[in-house]
């Protein structure tokens, strides 16, 4: 794999993963513009990240299946489609139903994920999936900026409709790009991909435990990106969708930390890596309770905490990733299926607990939300750690 194709493939997971995470920033505008309360529109985020899930358990094990090149970008294709959908939607109902559509298919990022491992070398493995997460966070922090500037000058509908023209104007550019010689990794049926990774669950204690972890992470840190919108254009701030996208640029470092920990889960293992990811959820749980407070004082809390929380986030999804992608050489899509649709299972049930969490707590509930899960997470990682080390120091 060149460098330039990493590249590419890093780029396309920026774009897949943007399309995530820009309503985000925009969900109030889109409130505001189709006539229902900022509360109501967040849902639009619920059901992309939904929608992701979906087609996570439903579309990833594909890659293992049919050849790379066709697969993706007929779903890039798919996608730009649903985008369109969701920029010219009249309701909230219909704009629901766009983002689930749009979350099912921008799942581009999670079969190019087993591709790149199955190409790296394993001494490298860590490296590339850092270099592949750190295009997913340039989407991820670019998404909301641009869907927050955007939709304040041309409205909540102007940044559907330009990522619709991204999506496929990338889809066009991996058909040219794209090796079309890759053969399919396993003859098996349709039915039965979809029972491989419920089969793995159950067989693999490692998948479920890295499962478990970054479930927990990513509902907090869904919970937080989620409620953020609120707490910044509520009476604590008093500020629009914009600024919701130029907090999120403050995740910028995300991206030089993320191949840094690749290279440190390459050289170290996993578990290290993850302890440092769950304590620096802690971490940030704490510096966000702050934020709720409003003025510059809360404003550089959020800042502060969402950096860390970014960082503690990616860097966690890179150990947990390399330890998944180490199991099955030759079943990655179905590991990375099941282990992402226990992540965004956590992340969809983190924004809606985050929404109803803000609603009834305020800000500290859903800070206090974040530092739970966290502390179950390190609590379970602590203890697998304790027994290792046990049986390493027993008799032999």
């Amino acid at each position: 794999m060149s460098r330039r194709t990493l590249l590419l493939l890093a780029l396309t997971c920026a774009v897949g993963v943007g399309n995530i995470y820009f309503p985000q920033a925009v969900s109030p505008l889109a409130g505001a513009g189709l006539g229902v309360g900022p509360d109501a529109a967040a849902a639009t985020v619920t059901a992309t990240q939904i929608g992701y899930t979906a087609g996570i358990f439903l579309l990833v094990p594909l890659g293992d299946r049919l050849p790379y090149r066709p697969l993706l970008v007929t779903l890039l294709a798919l996608c730009s489609a649903a985008l369109l959908t969701a920029g010219l939607a009249p309701t909230l109902p219909v704009l629901v139903a766009a983002s689930v559509l749009v979350g099912t298919t921008t799942v581009a990022a999670q079969l190019i994920g087993p591709m790149a491992a199955g190409l790296a070398a394993p001494g490298h493995r860590g490296a590339t999936m850092g270099t592949l997460l750190s295009g997913s966070i340039g989407g991820m922090l670019l998404a909301r900026t641009f869907s927050g500037t955007l939709g304040e000058r041309l409205g909540w509908r102007a940044p559907y409709l330009v990522a619709a023209a991204v999506v496929v104007l990338l889809a066009a550019v991996l058909f040219r790009a794209l090796p079309a010689t890759d053969l399919p990794r396993t003859r098996r049926s349709y039915p039965a991909l979809l029972a491989e990774p419920l089969r793995l669950l159950r067989t693999e204690p490692e998948l479920r435990r890295s499962g478990l972890y970054q479930a927990a992470v990513f509902a907090g840190f869904s919970a937080v990106w989620t409620c953020a919108a609120l707490l910044l254009t509520g009476p604590a701030y008093g500020l629009d969708a914009e600024a919701v996208g130029l907090l999120a640029l403050v995740g910028g470092p995300t991206m030089v930390c993320t191949p840094l920990a690749g290279r440190l889960t390459d050289r170290r293992g996993s578990d290290p890596v993850t302890f440092l990811a769950l304590a620096g959820v802690l971490l940030a749980a704490v510096v966000l309770l702050s934020g709720g407070r409003g003025g510059t004082s809360g404003l550089v809390a959020l800042v502060l905490g969402t950096l860390v929380l970014d960082i503690a986030m990616q860097c966690g999804m890179v150990a947990n990733q390399a330890r998944v992608y180490a199991l099955r050489p030759d079943a990655r899509s179905r590991l990375n299926t099941a282990y992402m649709t226990c992540v965004y299972l956590g992340g969809s049930a983190g924004s809606w607990l985050g929404v109803h969490a803000y609603g009834r707590l305020g800000w500290p509930g859903v800070c206090a939300l974040m530092a739970g899960l966290a502390a179950v997470a390190l609590a379970r990682h602590l203890g697998r750690v304790r027994r290792a080390a046990g049986h390493q120091d027993g008799p032999r």
